[in-house]
């Protein structure tokens, strides 16, 4: 990165500006992308994890936001990741009379919309259910008031393994990407800029990327890049801050998600393998936004809202995992961070810097396109997107392996189940890390407080996806973090001495992850039980950043 000059130069390691590295390194520009921290370490890896059109989108009659959508939902599902995309049911419960014409009408638009586009293969045209069909399906649901049910269809997406798969895909076209890489600076020739200076996190060098554009995807950060070029960027961004629970399946009785109506937003119950996530708040945030914090009240909320339709309440004893995360949202007239636009926007304050934000996570491959084309206006003979036709790494070849799952696992010794669950986090790519078994069936056990996830899992992390701390791989290369109702301590010390064996961590650095996480967990623990959000910030900040936030007087808080 140093002695090059680039024709992208990339500002910001989530869903839009890994997309956007793909998109250039694709139509064959040279590209690097800095990230400060990890890989979705922000919003793209705290999301509803659902891959859809946004069913309340056309209740806000925002039909060209569906639309386009659905055809993404589509390309994902079918073409570009069928392998991390999969359909996932969801029941509208009904329980007045009226909701049935008024929600049917809208759920046949929406499939409607999806087949007339040719989006919607593979998934099932929605289905009116009776009292007893909805109880079936979702036999946890109070009868009391449930009039019937419809039932439709989304996607779903482990968003974070997502982002790193995009972030490998761009990698494999030539794209240089460095993660713990931090912008403290934009490089200006008079009005004109030409790079930035960046910060590395792990050894605190400072160095200069030249590149001929520079495109900032920093999401609810992209309000900063105004201060750091000292002139209005153009637009202004909203964080509205969403929180979820996890509980385990057996909690919840039930095959289908659910969608919900509150009084501010929307509600989604999702199937999430042993687990359940519901979700989301919907409330402005204007505090520390690389760790926003979840509190008492955001849990209580959302546990008012779902026991209003479940026949046996959950419980604060029940939850396993708590995340919380920013929306990106264009700031508009309304007041309601629920009525903010989720349309995005592109937008070039200075010669030779472009910006990308709102937007949502099943559209960000039109993002990343539509900011590489104003950057293409630069670079003469660039030739148009074509990530539309480019499947994501561990695609290929993922049908084939799939049919052949009894087979794979006789050949490597492993069960058909273990199999599928890494055939469903990698694709093809499974097979590398079933190769680091055959190498040392040590690698094939299961992790310590979390037997779902191999061993071999946190090695391959390590060695071949780019994790650098112990926190990338609990929380965003697995998600023990929150699948569990330690929250990853009992595995932290399993999976860091993994960890160490491949880095060449020594005693003391392999303590100081351990130790690291677990005051993450403790301070996330703490935020969770204070009754506000100010309160609940100052509790989450007791624990520095892992890369050092906080550790040099000269570090303010996290930029990029």
């Amino acid at each position: 990165m140093r002695d090059e000059t680039f024709d992208v130069l990339i500002i910001g390691g989530g869903v839009t500006g890994a997309g956007a590295a793909l998109d250039a390194a694709s139509r064959g520009l040279s590209v690097a992308l800095v990230e400060a921290r990890d890989y979705a370490s922000g919003t793209s890896s705290r999301s509803s994890k659902l891959i859809h059109g946004g069913l309340r989108y056309l209740e806000q009659l925002e039909f060209p936001l569906v639309h386009e959508a659905l055809r993404e939902r589509g390309l994902l599902l079918t073409r570009l990741a069928p392998h991390l995309v999969r359909p996932v049911p969801f029941l509208v419960p009904l329980t007045k009379w009226y909701e049935r014409p008024y929600y049917g009408a809208g759920v046949a638009l929406y499939d409607a919309m999806s087949a007339a586009g040719g989006y919607g293969r593979g998934l099932p045209w929605h289905r009116h259910l009776s009292r007893r069909g909805a109880h079936r399906l979702f036999p946890g649901l109070a009868e009391d008031t449930l009039r019937g049910a419809i039932r439709y269809f989304d996607g779903q997406v482990d968003d974070a393994r997502y982002v790193l798969t995009l972030a490998r895909s761009a990698a494999s076209y030539g794209a240089a990407i460095a993660t713990s890489t931090r912008v403290v600076g934009i490089i200006r020739d008079a009005r004109e800029v030409t790079g930035v200076r960046v910060r590395d996190m792990e050894s605190r060098a400072e160095f200069d990327v030249r590149a001929r554009t520079v495109i900032a995807a920093t999401g609810v950060w992209s309000d900063d890049i105004s201060e750091m070029i000292h002139e209005s960027a153009g637009l202004r961004v909203r964080a509205s801050k969403g929180i979820h629970l996890l509980v385990p399946r057996s909690v919840i009785s039930g095959d289908v998600g659910l969608i919900l109506r509150t009084e501010k937003s929307v509600l989604f119950v999702i199937p999430w393998g042993g687990h359940w996530i519901i979700g989301t708040t919907d409330t402005d945030w204007s505090l520390d936004r690389a760790h926003p914090a979840a509190s008492s009240v955001d849990i209580d909320y959302l546990l008012e809202h779902v026991n209003k339709v479940l026949e046996r309440p959950i419980h604060h004893a029940d939850i396993e995992g708590v995340y919380a995360g920013l929306r990106p949202l264009l700031a508009g007239e309304s007041e309601m961070s629920s009525k903010l636009s989720r349309e995005h926007a592109v937008v070039e304050p200075m010669l030779g810097l472009m910006l990308v934000a709102g937007g949502k996570y099943t559209t960000y491959r039109v993002m990343a396109r539509d900011v590489i084309d104003v950057a293409a206006r630069r670079l003469p003979g660039t030739p148009e997107s074509r990530t539309d036709q480019v499947p994501l790494a561990g695609a290929d070849g993922f049908h084939a392996a799939w049919a052949h799952r009894p087979a794979i696992a006789a050949r490597h010794g492993v069960t058909v189940g273990v199999v599928e669950h890494l055939l469903e986090r990698y694709g093809a790519l499974a097979l590398e890390i079933l190769a680091l078994v055959d190498g040392d069936p040590e690698l094939g056990r299961p992790l310590p407080g979390a037997p779902e996830y191999l061993a071999a899992e946190i090695h391959y992390a390590a060695l071949a996806e780019g994790a650098l701390h112990l926190d990338d791989v609990l929380t965003r290369r697995t998600r023990i973090s929150i699948e569990t109702p330690h929250r990853g301590t009992e595995t932290a010390p399993a999976a860091a001495a993994l960890m160490g064996a491949v880095l060449g961590w020594d005693d003391v650095t392999r303590d100081r992850e351990i130790e690291h996480y677990l005051t993450r967990v403790a301070a996330e623990r703490e935020s969770q039980r204070k009754p506000d959000d100010r309160t609940a910030d100052a509790a989450r900040l007791g624990a520095p950043d892992v890369r050092g936030y906080g550790a040099d007087p000269a570090v303010t808080a996290p930029l990029f």
